[in-house]
């Protein structure tokens, strides 16, 4: 077996059990979710069992990442990414700009007018207005946010955000697991 696939092989391993413990996975839970035993996915963590496709495919699938984000296979030459956008409701579009369950999420998002509609989730988001004005709602808080603006804030509290008048605002929004109270970087609506 030559150097460059030794090195691929022992890097799965490691990156398993990163990508496990960045979700916050108990081994038993992955094992519940992939149907493969706790024993045998402790052994391809350490790099005690080599991985075969039928391993590693149900592993890809449980933690919602491509096969070669397990892999780390060699770069192919083309380094641009190819994004899939998604659209939404009444001219709305989403762009993930990554692909890492239990991370932070990236999106970029072109958000058309619509109704507040206040919502709470767990986790963390940090806003990035790039163009178009934004409107930000926390609790009873009402923000303005304008380009090169960042706001911050844990998604446990009441919150919407979306296009502050009738034109479509286009942000940054990065979504994650972490943050315990809310950090905001703005300006209160002028009158």
């Amino acid at each position: 077996m030559n150097t460059e696939l030794e090195e691929i092989l022992a890097g799965i391993g490691p990156r398993l059990r990163a990508l496990r413990r960045d979700r916050g996975l108990t081994l038993e839970a992955l094992a519940a979710d992939t149907g493969i035993s706790v024993s045998t996915l402790s052994r391809l963590e350490s790099g005690l069992r080599r991985p075969t496709l039928e391993l590693l495919i149900p592993l890809a699938q449980a933690h919602r990442v491509a096969l070669d984000q397990l892999v780390a296979a060699p770069a192919t030459g083309d380094p641009r990414v190819h994004l899939r956008p998604h659209r939404r409701r009444e001219g709305s579009v989403l762009v993930p700009l990554t692909q890492y369950p239990g991370r932070v999420q990236v999106f970029k998002q072109v958000l058309a007018p619509r109704e507040p509609k206040l919502v709470t989730h767990a986790g963390y988001e940090w806003l990035y207005v790039l163009a178009g004005t934004l409107r930000l709602i926390l609790g009873q808080r009402d923000f303005t946010l304008r380009p090169g603006e960042v706001a911050e804030f844990d998604t446990g509290e009441p919150h919407w955000f979306g296009p502050a008048g009738s034109e479509a605002v286009e942000i940054l929004h990065l979504f994650g697991p972490r943050g315990d109270q809310a950090v905001v970087r703005t300006r209160p609506p002028e009158p």
